[in-house]
Parts: C-alpha cells; sequence; structure tokens
C-alpha cells in the first residue's frame, strides 16, 4: 500500500448498474475513493457494461448472479493498492451478498443484508452468520461496508418514517447489527455525527421524499477501533445519481 496518509472508502446501493453505469463511472471519476463498494448490482459480471469491465484505476470484482438479482462488488485502487488482492466470499453467502478481500493489511467488504420483506427468516439468519464471521475475525483490522437493511436506532429513521414493529425497525433484527458491531467494530457515522437526528441514506422513491430529507439510515461502514479512532469524515452524496440510495463516503487516517 502506498503511504498516503488519507483512506477514502466509499459505499453505494446502486439498485441496478445498468441503469446507473454512467453516473457510477462520473461519480468516481470525481470522487476518487481508495475503496468502492457497490451493492443491489442486479447484474451478472457478463451484464456489467462497459467501461466498467475496464476500470483500469481499480481492482475489480463483480458479484452477481445470473437472474439480475441482489448483487455486490468491490474495488481498490491500484495506486494505493499495488499487489492485485484476492476476493473471497464467506461460506454463509449464498445469493451473491458478500464479496471481500485483504489489501493493505485491511480486511475489506461489501456487504448487502437481505432486505427481509419477502423472507424475514433468512435476513434474520444472514444477521446471524454475519455476527459469527465478524466475532472470527475479530483480531483482524477489518472495514465492512454497504446497505445493511437495519435502522440501528429511531434516530436512524425519519419521525415521519417510524413504523414500530416494521421490517428494518423491529428489535430482533437491531439487537443482531448491534452485536455485529458489538465484535470489535465502530458504526463510524453515528461516532462522527452523535446528534445528527437527519443523516439519512435511503429516501423511499416517492413523494420526494429524498428531496425533503424523509429517509432511513440503513447504509453503513463499520471499522475496527483501531482504524475508526482515526476517522476523519463521514458524508452522503444525496444529491449524486439516481438510486434510492445515496453514496457514504468515510476518510480516515492511516
Amino acid at each position: 500500500m502506498s503511504d498516503a496518509r488519507v483512506m477514502k472508502v466509499a459505499t453505494w446501493n446502486v439498485n441496478g448498474i445498468r441503469a446507473r453505469h454512467a453516473q457510477l463511472v462520473e461519480w468516481t471519476a470525481q470522487e476518487q475513493p481508495d475503496v468502492l463498494c457497490l451493492q443491489e448490482i442486479k447484474a451478472s459480471p457478463a451484464q456489467i457494461p462497459d467501461p466498467l469491465t475496464t476500470l483500469a484505476d481499480y481492482w475489480s470484482f463483480w458479484h452477481g448472479g445470473p437472474k439480475g438479482y441482489s448483487g455486490v462488488s468491490l474495488h481498490l485502487r491500484k495506486a494505493t493498492f499495488p499487489e492485485a488482492p484476492k476476493f473471497t466470499h464467506p461460506s454463509f453467502d449464498h445469493e451473491c451478498r458478500v464479496v471481500e478481500a485483504v489489501a493493505g493489511g485491511i480486511r475489506w467488504a461489501s456487504l448487502y443484508v437481505p432486505n427481509g420483506g419477502k423472507d424475514y427468516a433468512a435476513k434474520i439468519a444472514f444477521l446471524r452468520e454475519l455476527e459469527k464471521w465478524t466475532r472470527a475475525n475479530a483480531s483482524e483490522k477489518l472495514v465492512l461496508c454497504g446497505d445493511l437493511n437495519v435502522a440501528l436506532t429511531d434516530r436512524d429513521v425519519h419521525a415521519k418514517e417510524l413504523k414500530p414493529g416494521g421490517i428494518g425497525q423491529r428489535a430482533d433484527e437491531r439487537e443482531l447489527l448491534g452485536r455485529v458491531i458489538g465484535n470489535g467494530l465502530v458504526d463510524v457515522t453515528r461516532a462522527l455525527h452523535p446528534d445528527d437526528a437527519d443523516f439519512f441514506t435511503w429516501w423511499a422513491p416517492w413523494r420526494q421524499l429524498r428531496e425533503r430529507n424523509i429517509g432511513w439510515r440503513i447504509d453503513f461502514v463499520l471499522m475496527s477501533e483501531l482504524l475508526a479512532k482515526n476517522a476523519r469524515s463521514a458524508e452522503i452524496r444525496r444529491q449524486v445519481g439516481t438510486s434510492d440510495h445515496g453514496p457514504l463516503v468515510v476518510t480516515f487516517d492511516l
């Protein structure tokens, strides 16, 4: 890894890479993250449109299934990580929801937790496995990024969107996500914005909720405590793109 002092990590649920590929290419060129994590790409590797298949500046792994469902990707800037990484997937990844790689002494992962609307039991099972995985890797430096589909507390949901017992706000899924974070990780956004009740990353695509910032905070960057103590910023790019999620960008000192 280069001796750059500031690392920039970005995560974005693009809600369909084929619909958003031009926006992603333009934004990535402007933002230039060292690590880029994407979720819900909804495309197999063969369906990824150019120039995304030939992003020359990044080591890339597109992890999408043949049916255009789910899917994640992980991109590591070659200038930051000169050696080609080995991309892998944990054993509980059954629907193209996790891709990970170790680079620069850090284990990076792009995650897409099931929504739970059609199969809530599968969501709970995934979170339980994620908790086991983070516990097993707690001795490493970890950075987990993605759409975790859980609003951790009521403060992470706009008052007009609060639905007691609604999926994404249930006590059991919140408790499980809390246990994931409890395995030596830090919710960097909340650590840097402890009193911000208007920091959201997802907005339902109707009634101009995005423009009015009536949303949920369900996209996260979770970092090992050793890394998180050097976090500089966590910002949401609410105006970027036409996905129902905005890119979340975190910077930290190495």
